[in-house]
């Protein structure tokens, strides 16, 4: 299993990770569109996937951090935010999973890495079906 992908998992695998339902729609009015999905039902791009369930990955995090005996700067810090998720946040980690995002800068400048990782894991949870605050992207 790749780094990202325990990360993914442990925000949406979390008992809060869902978003609260939208408001229901009086009957009177037409259903939104829905986005195109396969002939197999599942949905077409990971941004159909976010139609049926949208993770609010903020609630979830700020929920584990409420938790947690330490106080972790999980909104700006990559290695925070490992440790929050119980995920080995050492550097050679850290690297592996650069790697694995597309990091073409120097690994060895860790405070570079590090910023260009935790922003670029908050993109690809938004990507992957996450409701992610600008803030936290930007």
């Amino acid at each position: 299993m790749s780094i990202f992908s325990a990360i993914k998992d442990a925000i949406f695998g979390h008992k809060t990770a869902e978003a609260p339902p939208r408001a229901a729609t009086p009957a009177t009015t037409a259903p939104p569109a829905r986005p195109a999905s396969t002939a197999t039902g599942i949905p077409a791009s990971p941004a159909d996937a976010r139609w049926e369930r949208e993770v609010d990955v903020e609630m979830v995090l700020e929920s584990m951090a409420s938790k947690n005996p330490q106080q972790l700067n999980w909104r700006t810090s990559i290695v925070d935010l490992m440790k929050l998720l119980g995920i080995d946040s050492s550097l050679a980690n850290r690297k592996s999973l650069a790697r694995e995002l597309g990091y073409t800068g120097s690994t060895d400048d860790s405070a570079a890495m590090n910023v260009w990782l935790h922003k670029r894991v908050m993109e690809e949870l938004q990507k992957n079906g996450g409701k992610v605050p600008a803030s936290l992207v930007a």
